[in-house]
């Protein structure tokens, strides 16, 4: 499927800086369209394409519609990723009202808009977290039953379902990818391995939740940007595709690896009260988009936390 104008959502953050950085620059006849109300968590130095030709951005924050609305008028959006999301586990345990609207209210302002200026694709970016947390063995594929644990999981649960109905009950085009943990450049210094680099830079321990056994499934940021590319081009209408490069790691595991890179013994570690609710295991079977669409991650830990670390030594 060819597109002349993508809108991205939540451009200025994370994923969603990297995947511009990348494909505004690999695609100069696609318009993207940055729309993003630059939170704690989004900034315009995060894109390093802003000033290309094929490049433009509004800030404009999803919940407010009307808004929204103009950025449909103004421009001829033929597709949209929606990236744009509060992500944070312990900022949604402190104020969940924030992440309802902008999960779920955001997001069905989106897809209203879509069906009604008739976007040809509508591809939105979930996580693994809504399907809860795994015994020590096992893995979540597309057919996990949603048993979000926090209100960041319960609002992005919801948010798939919304984007489910309006394929059923209105036939918009949609895709869905569910990701297991990112890491890599433009995070932001509140996520554990960006926390941990920044820490362990300033010669300061690194807080390690409860006993540190709790395990995630870390794929490198650009591995998932070309899976999200991958399947709003070719990805099957109505269908939800989960993204993960077998990189199971417990918490404290991914302490001692930052520690050995920084030259640092344990005495840095500094284990913590536990969070509320936290789910013990996350890990990812992506056979479906492995074997559907011929996608494979080309990036390994060792190599992406290399990667990662050189990254926050420079800025």
């Amino acid at each position: 499927m060819n597109f002349k104008t993508i809108l991205i959502t939540g451009g200025a953050g994370f994923i969603g800086a990297n995947y511009l950085n990348k494909y505004v620059k690999l695609n100069p006849n696609i318009h993207y369209i940055c729309v993003d109300k630059l939170t704690y968590a989004g900034s315009l130095k995060n894109l390093e394409i802003k000033n290309l030709a094929n490049f433009s951005f509004e800030k404009v924050d999803i919940v407010d519609k009307q808004a929204l609305k103009k950025i449909f008028e103004k421009y001829q959006i033929d597709g949209i990723i929606h990236f744009a999301a509060e992500s944070h586990v312990d900022n949604s345990i402190e104020n969940p009202d924030i992440f309802v609207m902008t999960n779920v209210v955001g997001t069905a302002n989106l897809l209203d808009l879509a069906l009604k200026f008739k976007v040809r694709k509508f591809h939105h970016i979930s996580t693994d977290e809504v399907y809860g947390d795994l015994p020590i063995t096992g893995y979540f594929t597309e057919k996990s039953p949603y048993r979000p644990s926090s209100p960041y999981s319960a609002s992005k649960a919801a948010s798939d379902h919304l984007v489910r109905a309006y394929h059923r009950t209105y036939g918009l085009n949609i895709t869905i990818s569910n990701c297991s943990n990112n890491y890599g450049p433009y995070q932001h210094q509140e996520k554990l391995i960006p926390l941990f680099i920044k820490n362990l830079m300033n010669n300061e321990k690194v807080p390690v939740y409860g006993k540190g056994r709790n395990i995630r499934d870390w794929i490198y940021v650009e591995d998932h940007c070309d899976a999200v590319d991958l399947i709003f081009r070719e990805g099957k209408s109505g269908e939800t595709y989960l993204i993960g490069a077998k990189g199971e790691k417990t918490n404290l595991e991914i302490a001692k690896i930052l520690l050995k890179a920084f030259e640092k013994n344990e005495n840095y570690i500094k284990y913590v009260e536990d969070r509320k609710g936290h789910d013990f295991r996350y890990a990812i079977d992506a056979t479906k988009l492995k074997k559907e669409l011929n996608w494979k991650s080309k990036i390994d830990f060792q190599e992406g936390i290399r990667k990662t670390i050189l990254w926050y030594q420079k800025i």
